[in-house]
């Protein structure tokens, strides 16, 4: 006979599904960086020196790309537009707080010198028209 394992409770198992979420290494960001990788661009990963630690960095181009799930940076399609009914108040709050974050680190990158471009989830079920997207930003 099979052992049944024991019930979460409902805020042990959020807190599960929420360190399971990542932030590095998504699906979205995978396919972005296939995509670049098959048009021929090479690029660093993470680079904790530059604000927001940009998700993919083109150091002799001066450009860097972040991916952006929807819904965590409340971008405006369905997906990003959802807000969690539960605990409203928190996630409007937590939401806001990426939004601030984000262009917080865009406006210091573009300071700096760094051209900027945010790729969103939704935005890599059309692969060739990111890989357009892509093009023209990073050039050639």
């Amino acid at each position: 006979m099979m052992a049944v394992p024991p019930r979460l409770s409902p805020s042990e198992a959020k807190s599960r599904n929420m360190a399971a979420v990542r932030s590095r290494d998504t699906k979205p960001e995978m396919v972005v960086r296939r995509l670049l990788h098959r048009l021929g661009y090479r690029y660093r990963l993470h680079r904790r020196d530059l604000p927001g630690r940009p998700d993919l960095v083109f150091p002799g181009r001066r450009a860097v790309v972040f991916v952006n799930g929807c819904f965590w940076h409340s971008h405006d399609c369905a997906k990003g537009r959802r807000r969690p009914v539960a605990n409203a108040v928190w996630w409007e709050k937590k939401l806001a707080d990426n939004r601030a974050r984000d262009e917080a680190a865009v406006r210091s990158l573009e300071a700096d010198g760094w051209r900027v471009l945010t790729v969103w989830e939704c935005a890599t079920r059309d692969l060739e028209r990111l890989s357009d997207e892509l093009r023209t930003f990073l050039g050639r």
